[in-house]
């Protein structure tokens, strides 16, 4: 009787839990699902009930498109450059934020400013301050003499990406700063005590202390930017439409102007079905290196 009831107790977690699981496989689950079978299909949105079954044609097109080749490049130019210098700053800023200084609490709470802001406030923001005709941007380095003349930023393709950039950039860098600044905090202050007296320089400590002490706060961190940033295109869509001419234009954007500016459903889940996997892809690496970094402690 207490071994059948016991087993009766496992079993109630899972019964307690078994609403939010159906919410969460309805929520998650579905939509991935039907994206899925919507990119076997050839789907227009203004005939969706003419829906035909194509098998892989959807994905062949693809793979033989130009401009989802530009998009794939932008796209890893967009991760790539976005996240490590969003890490870089970041990290920086959090090394001056763990200073003791008068007004270190304010300044800490200015930092979460942009992070707060809206990415569509964010957007036009920026898109002002780039402006060719009367961006602060151009004025303040036409000041400094680097420039003659007023730049295009996001009205050129060799700098539209580039400008947007530099948005999300401003926007994501103080979400590494928080993360990494309190996992900073939690090392042990001996660790850094005992490291000087044996005659470790700033340099030393930081690249022998800090860093292997916060090593699963960096790759939990990234990882959570990688995703947030491969998904990303509020910015993009505002300050350039993807253009000119798809310079701009990243994976999840080119999704999305396929099926709302071109209509074809299909091609556009067959995109975003391409940039799930890939996506998965590179975050299996990114969670192989917290595994391993949980067998060293």
């Amino acid at each position: 009787m207490t071994m059948v009831q016991s087993q009766k107790e496992r079993y109630i977690p899972l019964f307690l839990l078994a609403p939010a699981i159906l919410l969460m496989l309805l929520i998650v689950a579905y939509p991935v699902v039907q994206s899925i079978r919507l990119s076997f299909f050839d789907i227009s949105l203004l005939m969706p009930a003419r829906a035909k079954f194509v098998g892989f044609r959807n994905y062949v097109e693809m793979l033989h498109s130009e401009t989802f080749y530009r998009a794939l490049l932008n796209s890893i130019v967009w991760i790539i450059g976005c996240v490590s210098t969003q890490f870089v700053v970041g990290m920086l800023g959090a090394l001056l934020l763990k200073c003791k200084f008068k007004g270190n609490g304010i300044i800490r709470g200015l930092t979460l400013i942009p992070w707060a802001t809206s990415s569509v406030l964010v957007a036009l923001m920026w898109t002002w301050m780039l402006d060719g005709n009367y961006g602060v941007i151009n004025d303040l380095l036409k000041r400094v003499g680097i420039i003659d003349s007023y730049i295009p930023w996001l009205a050129q393709p060799n700098t539209a990406l580039g400008g947007v950039m530099i948005a999300n950039i401003w926007q994501g860098a103080p979400f590494f700063a928080v993360m990494l600044l309190a996992a900073m905090q939690n090392v042990s202050e001996e660790l850094y005590e005992a490291a000087y007296i044996d005659g470790a320089n700033s340099w030393k400590q930081f690249w022998y202390i800090t860093i292997p002490s916060i090593m699963p706060t960096i790759i939990i961190t990234t990882m959570l930017r990688l995703i947030w940033t491969a998904n990303y295109m509020d910015l993009i869509l505002v300050m350039t439409g993807g253009g000119p001419g798809y310079s701009s234009t990243t994976l999840p954007l080119l999704s999305y102007l396929t099926a709302y500016k071109r209509l074809r459903v299909g091609e556009a889940s067959a995109i975003a079905v391409f940039q799930t996997v890939f996506l998965m892809v590179v975050l299996s690496f990114y969670l192989r290196l917290l595994q391993g970094q949980s067998k060293e402690e």
